[in-house]
Parts: C-alpha cells; sequence; structure tokens
C-alpha cells in the first residue's frame, strides 16, 4: 500500500468541496484511499465492474456490492481540457485536464491529475493510478509526470 502524505492544499479544489461523512456511499472508497488503497464495487453474485454509485447489477440483476481492492493501473480512454475558473471553490488558474481512465479491474473512473499539470497522458497510455488529498479525503488521482 502506498502511504498518504499529510493534509495539503488541494491544487484544483476548495477543501469546502471535500467527500465523506458517515452516511456518504462511497465511504468504503474514502477509507481504502486514505490507507493508499484502490477499493471499488464489484457485484456480490456475478463479480461485474459496478459503477461506483449502482446497487442492481446491470449482468444478472442482483442487488448488493462488494468493496473489492483493486490494481493501481489503467488505460486513458479519453481526456478533456477543462477551462473554468469557479473563485472560492476552483483554484486552479490555468486549464486542467480531465482524464477517462478504464482501470484493469474494468472499472472507468473520471478523475484529474494528482498535481497541477498542463500535459496530458495521450488516449491508450498506461497510467498509474495515486491520489489526492482534498480536506479529510483522499481522491483517485491519474498520477501525474511531474510527480
Amino acid at each position: 500500500m502506498t502511504d498518504i502524505r499529510s493534509m495539503t492544499e488541494d491544487w484544483l479544489l476548495n477543501s469546502q468541496l471535500a467527500p465523506g461523512g458517515d452516511l456518504d456511499p462511497l465511504q468504503p472508497l474514502y477509507e481504502a484511499a486514505r490507507r493508499g488503497e484502490l477499493v471499488l464495487p464489484f457485484c456480490s453474485r456475478c463479480r461485474l465492474p459496478l459503477e461506483l454509485e449502482q446497487t442492481v447489477c446491470d449482468g444478472c440483476g442482483a442487488f448488493g456490492r462488494e468493496w473489492t481492492s483493486v490494481e493501481l493501473r489503467g488505460v486513458v480512454h479519453s481526456w478533456t481540457t477543462v477551462h473554468r475558473r469557479e473563485p472560492g471553490l476552483v483554484r486552479a488558474e490555468m486549464p486542467y485536464p480531465v482524464i477517462d481512465v478504464e482501470l484493469d479491474s474494468g472499472h472507468r473512473l473520471v478523475m484529474t491529475t494528482t498535481s497541477s499539470s498542463a500535459s496530458v497522458p495521450p488516449i491508450g497510455t498506461s497510467v498509474h493510478i495515486a491520489f489526492r488529498t482534498l480536506g479529510d479525503a483522499h481522491i483517485p488521482a491519474v498520477q501525474s509526470s511531474e510527480d
């Protein structure tokens, strides 16, 4: 497992936007991320990868999911550059990448990079997943080439 750095200001968002809390349905994701581990939901019956908040399996129709540790690897499926300034919430001064990654587990996650980065890995590039710290939460992110 990767050790997570102590809390620091996130490069992108104001910490008041941090997710989490006892009632957050993604709490297993955040708890594991704090340990440097990525856990994602799978169908408890057929083991099909599920979307983060999905509770009913598209494959077998079962209701139930299990959060399971997955490899911190994936391939860039697509990406875009966001040109959004929202003073007080979005801290980035320059446009920033949002990357759609197909993980080795079969899940797809849309995330940004671990630190401010002008470069984006090309579609089809293998990437390593690390974590950004936002308030008390740790969030999956593509490991920047600058890190």
